[in-house]
């Protein structure tokens, strides 16, 4: 029976570890890190996971605003409200909500987002310096599945890793990250998606097998050797037959476990690293406005 990677407990100490950068960091600009949300519309998954960030932010002391905006809202309305917090000395961090209704355009949204306070990591500039290997801010989920594959000390050196799931948020940046020449990367890495005639062809011959799929049962006991380590970061919401509902994966949990010598439950496990690395993301935000201010009051 496989080892499960305990994402809540790891997320944990994540955050008591970020009262200390906290600390520093309020010490240094004078005010706490800060982390404004944007929230349009009503959505009940969207309201739940703003609530738990805001919720979060509190824990480790980041300073963090909630603007919910009703799903009326214009896209003009949207990107007035990002430029002021662009302009704003005390917002570090900016998270616009995803999905976002349907007559704003999405992408239009983050690239008006300022890329020092790119939070979540979708902007072009950040995927471009996180394709070449550059210093910028990391998709909370790809940097959470690494960060959590590290403190569990499953090394990524060598090692051949299926990506399944091709998405801008999750597939591509952590198959670039794990791929990259560094301590949790040097992996041969695959990428599968729905134009893959046979998933599990590949899957099979992998040591570390990533579902990114949003789909429930895309991996299978049959999908996997024995020994594998699983990462699950599937998030669906799936209907009983008493009428309840509850949350599972893209990985049929229990037949995969009896083989995987590791893997990641859901709920558990990559989504509370996805909410730390946010955090993390924050704090650094504001280091690096630490270190620009210190750097301005250096004589020339």
């Amino acid at each position: 029976m496989a080892q499960i990677i305990d994402g809540k407990a790891i997320a944990a100490d994540i955050r008591q570890e970020l009262q200390t950068d906290v600390a520093e960091v309020e010490k240094a600009l004078g005010r706490p890190p800060g982390l404004n949300l944007l929230l349009v519309g009503e959505d009940p998954a969207s309201q739940v996971y703003v609530r738990n960030k805001a919720k979060d932010c509190a824990e480790v002391g980041i300073a963090s605003v909630v603007q919910r905006l009703p799903a009326t809202t214009s896209q003009a309305e949207v990107l007035a409200l990002i430029s002021q917090w662009n302009a704003d000395d005390s917002v570090d961090g900016i998270l616009v909500q995803l999905p976002l209704p349907k007559h704003i355009d999405e992408h239009r949204v983050l690239e008006a987002i300022d890329p020092r306070k790119d939070a979540d990591g979708f902007h072009p500039m950040n995927a471009g310096k996180l394709m070449i290997g550059l210093e910028g801010f990391v998709p909370c989920t790809p940097a959470g599945v690494v960060e959590m594959l590290r403190r569990s000390k499953i090394d990524t050196q060598g090692k051949h890793i299926v990506v399944v799931g091709r998405s801008n948020i999750v597939g591509k940046p952590l198959a670039i990250l794990l791929a990259q020449k560094h301590a949790m990367g040097n992996a041969t890495v695959t990428i599968c998606h729905t134009g893959t005639p046979d998933i599990a062809v590949h899957t099979r011959m992998a040591d570390i097998v990533v579902a990114a799929v949003g789909r429930p049962d895309t991996i299978t006991a049959d999908h996997v050797r024995d020994g594998a380590v699983v990462v699950d970061v599937g998030m669906n919401r799936v209907d009983l037959p008493d009428g309840k509902s509850k949350l599972v994966g893209d990985v049929s949990y229990a037949e995969v476990a009896a083989k995987a010598s590791h893997i990641t439950p859901v709920p558990g496990g990559v989504g509370p690293m996805t909410r730390a690395m946010l955090l993390v993301n924050t704090v650094e935000a504001a280091r690096r406005r630490v270190r620009e201010l210190q750097g301005a009051q250096q004589p020339s």
